[in-house]
C-alpha cells in the first residue's frame, strides 16, 4: 500500500473536517492536529487557508466531472443530459457542506458567468455544455446559445435542490427525487427541436 504524502494527508484531514462540519471547521490548527504536524508546517504545502479550501473545491469539481462523464456515455444526447441530472442531486445530498461551498456561498475564487464558462474553466459545466452543443448540432435541441441553455438547465437543478434543502418541499427524499427528475424532463422537452 502506498503511503500518503504530507500534502495528501493534509487534504484528507481537511476534507474530513469539511464533510462533517463545513468550511468554517477547516482551520490550519485543526487540520494540523488531525495530521499530527504543526500548523506552521501546513504553510509549506498551502500558502493559506483559502488555497487549501480552493484545492478541496477544485478536487471536488474534478471528481464530480469525472463521474458525470462516466454516466453520460450514451450516444443519445437526451439520454446523456438526463443522466447528468441525478449525480448533481446525489452530490448535493451526500456532500451538503462541499455543495454549499462550491455553489451557494459567495467566494472570490468562484467562476463567473459568462466569461469563465465560455473559457471552459468549469469541468462540471463543460460536460453538460458539450452535450447541449452536440444536441444542437444534431438537430435534437433547438438552436440557441448553448452556454445560456446549459446555464438554464444548471440553474433549474440548483434552484430545486436549494429549495428542497431549505425545507420548501414537504416531500421525502424519494418523492423529491421523482419531482426533480420530472421537472428537469419538462425543461428538456421545452428545448427539444
Amino acid at each position: 500500500m502506498t503511503r500518503l504524502t504530507t500534502t495528501e494527508k493534509i487534504l484528507k484531514a481537511a476534507n474530513a473536517l469539511f464533510e462533517r462540519e463545513g468550511a468554517d471547521a477547516v482551520t490550519m490548527r485543526r487540520v494540523a492536529d488531525a495530521v499530527g504536524i504543526t500548523p506552521m508546517a501546513i504553510y509549506r504545502h498551502f500558502p493559506n487557508r483559502g488555497a487549501l479550501l480552493k484545492k478541496l473545491s477544485d478536487d471536488s469539481f474534478q471528481s464530480v466531472a469525472h463521474e458525470w462523464k462516466s454516466r453520460s456515455r450514451s450516444r443519445d444526447v437526451l439520454k446523456r443530459l438526463t443522466a447528468l441530472m441525478e449525480p448533481y442531486l446525489d452530490y448535493a445530498l451526500a456532500h451538503p457542506h462541499l455543495f454549499d461551498h462550491a455553489f451557494s456561498v459567495r467566494r472570490d475564487d468562484a467562476r463567473r458567468y459568462p466569461e469563465d464558462f465560455h473559457a471552459r474553466l468549469s469541468p462540471t459545466f463543460n460536460v453538460a455544455l458539450d452535450a447541449v452543443i452536440e444536441g444542437m448540432a444534431q438537430g435534437v435541441l433547438k438552436q440557441d446559445d448553448p452556454h445560456d441553455v446549459a446555464m438554464t438547465m444548471w440553474a433549474h437543478q440548483h434552484g430545486l435542490i436549494a429549495l428542497y434543502r431549505a425545507g420548501r418541499f414537504s416531500y421525502d427524499e424519494a418523492q423529491f427525487r421523482a419531482f426533480y427528475l420530472q421537472s428537469l424532463r419538462r425543461l428538456l422537452d421545452g428545448i427539444k427541436a
